[in-house]
C-alpha cells in the first residue's frame, strides 16, 4: 500500500504603499513567516516604490486512516 501525498499551495497576495520603508516591509513579512507559517513566492518592486508580495504556505491534506 503506497500513501501519496499531494501538497498544494495556498497564496495569498498584497501590497505595500510606496510610503512604507524597508524595515517596515521586512517586519510585516517576518510576522507573516513566524505566526502564519507563510513563505515569501514573490516580490516586485514596482520603479515608484510599491511593492507587490505574494506569499505561499502549503496545505496538507489528510487522509482518514479508520
Amino acid at each position: 500500500m503506497s500513501a501519496s501525498r499531494s501538497s498544494a499551495y495556498e497564496y495569498r497576495e498584497f501590497a505595500l504603499p510606496r510610503e512604507t520603508s524597508r524595515d517596515v516591509a521586512r517586519s510585516v513579512l517576518t510576522e507573516y513567516a513566524e505566526y502564519g507559517h507563510w513563505e515569501l513566492a514573490r516580490l516586485r518592486l514596482y520603479p515608484d516604490g510599491r511593492r507587490r508580495v505574494w506569499l505561499r504556505r502549503r496545505v496538507m491534506r489528510v487522509e482518514r486512516t479508520a
